[in-house]
């Protein structure tokens, strides 16, 4: 959609043209594939019932056991794809009461069809001639599908499976097949599980990929997907949250819930899901871009190293700076929606809460409103037409996200509390970009908060 924005400035008004940042895929829903080394630490089943009520948001292509758990963790090698089957087998018996909520929740055996069997090998050992998987077949054949959409592979445990799509593909299509194969699609790696990335980037450089890994310098707790339940609220990630929230009469799904896993330094042994913001990256309710790893969003912040390999970014919260912050930042946000979307497993739709629809800049949906501006001029920025469907009181709140823009000093944000604000363009910002952030909250039970994004443009000169 196409809408002139009014944008005021210290001269007086002009407009500007804004679309949306992408609207086949900012728009679309994403196409998924998730490996899964289910079955070690019991995160992934926590995840996997997280992903199940988001599911409508996807279109879920795969769901691959790979090797379980990590090197060393269990006495034998093994794949456990029934694991993820009895999670889709309790997704559908609360199936019938999700869609009196949403739209697009797929048929339960629809997922059970696109569940696949790995490697139970893992590392470089096990990439080659006579080691094709059920479930590398089935990567290959995702990405073959006709599609223009990126398939956007998620990693929970181990590469190994993809490493050896990549490797049959070069096999048997050359340099050229390979290289269209990786053009189409997106990787979120957790940490490098296998130990085979160096690999994997030796032998199929430049590829989109997301590393989401502490630095040999730090600590590992420190990586970016940690943010999940390190930092924060960590009250949020209690046993009692949920118990009250996910576990405790929100039917068969939420049973499936582990209760208890290995979260030190968090205190509370319970909710982890630290392969949740691979998929987070890619799901257009929170406020990031998949084609911009840079910009930041539920599934953190990244930034690209002199290989070419997108790495752990830092954000500052507050009076804290590391990269969990670029995840934990929003963990409010995503644990109401989670909590919301539990409910919906139970209750009829009068009686939860749906997230308010954020209307910014005149534009509805979910994408980035970008501007254009100059500098020392101002830009209003509105939320005007943003609504609930549930009929609940909104509030609204804007901010800049620095780490996010090219522009680092202060920027001055007027009414940022308000249905409208106004942001100050700095007059030495020519030729970077300021992003500014859209909360629209909504009083229901949990709150939910709908999030949007606005790109500043600044352009190379001042007033003529």
């Amino acid at each position: 959609m196409r809408v002139l924005l009014l944008v005021t400035t210290v001269l007086g008004l002009f407009y500007v043209e804004a679309g949306a940042a992408s609207a086949t895929g900012a728009e679309a829903r994403a196409r998924l594939v998730v490996l899964t080394d289910i079955g070690g630490d019991p995160d992934d089943m926590q995840s996997m019932v997280r992903l199940m009520v988001f599911a409508n948001e996807f279109e879920v292509e795969g769901l691959i056991a790979s090797a379980s758990g990590t090197p060393g963790e269990l006495k034998k090698a093994i794949v456990q794809p029934q694991l993820i089957r009895q999670v889709v087998q309790a997704y559908g018996q609360v199936l019938p009461n999700l869609r009196r909520h949403a739209s697009g929740y797929p048929e339960a055996e629809r997922l059970l069809e696109r569940i696949k069997s790995g490697n139970p090998q893992r590392g470089w050992k096990s990439v080659g001639d006579a080691h094709d998987t059920e479930g590398s077949r089935w990567i290959i054949r995702v990405v073959d599908r006709d599609d223009a959409r990126p398939v956007n592979i998620t990693i929970w445990g181990g590469q190994t499976d993809l490493a050896q799509a990549l490797w049959r593909v070069r096999a048997d299509r050359g340099a050229d097949g390979l290289r269209k194969f990786q053009d189409r699609i997106r990787v979120y790696d957790i940490s490098d599980q296998d130990r085979i990335f160096a690999d994997i980037w030796r032998e199929f450089p430049g590829m989109f990929y997301i590393l989401a890994k502490a630095s040999p310098r730090q600590d590992m707790r420190l990586a970016t997907y940690r943010g999940m339940y390190l930092g924060g609220d960590e009250s949020l990630t209690s046993r009692k949250w949920i118990d009250e929230n996910v576990r405790t009469g929100h039917g068969r799904l939420g049973e499936q819930y582990p209760p208890k896993t290995w979260t030190a330094p968090n205190p509370h042994g319970a909710l982890k899901e630290g392969d949740t913001p691979s998929w987070f990256y890619f799901l257009s309710l929170g406020p990031g871009d998949p084609a911009h790893p840079e910009w930041g969003g539920w599934g953190g912040r990244f930034a690209k190293d002199a290989a070419g390999v997108w790495r752990d970014a830092p954000d500052t919260v507050g009076k804290t700076t590391g990269a969990r912050e670029a995840v934990w930042r929003w963990r409010p946000h995503f644990q109401a929606h989670f909590q919301a979307r539990m409910d919906w497993c139970v209750q009829p739709r009068e009686e939860a809460n749906h997230a308010p629809l954020a209307v910014c800049n005149g534009e509805d949906g979910s994408g980035v409103v970008r501007l254009s501006a100059r500098p020392g001029h101002k830009v209003v920025l509105s939320a005007a037409g943003s609504s609930d469907p549930d009929k609940n009181a909104l509030s609204h709140r804007w901010w800049v996200y620095p780490e996010a823009g090219s522009y680092q000093g202060a920027i001055p944000l007027r009414s940022a509390d308000k249905a409208e604000a106004t942001l100050a363009v700095p007059a030495d910002a020519a030729g970077k970009t300021i992003h500014a952030i859209l909360e629209v909250k909504d009083d229901g039970e949990p709150p939910l908060t709908t999030v949007r994004r606005v790109v500043v443009e600044v352009q190379g000169g001042g007033d003529r």
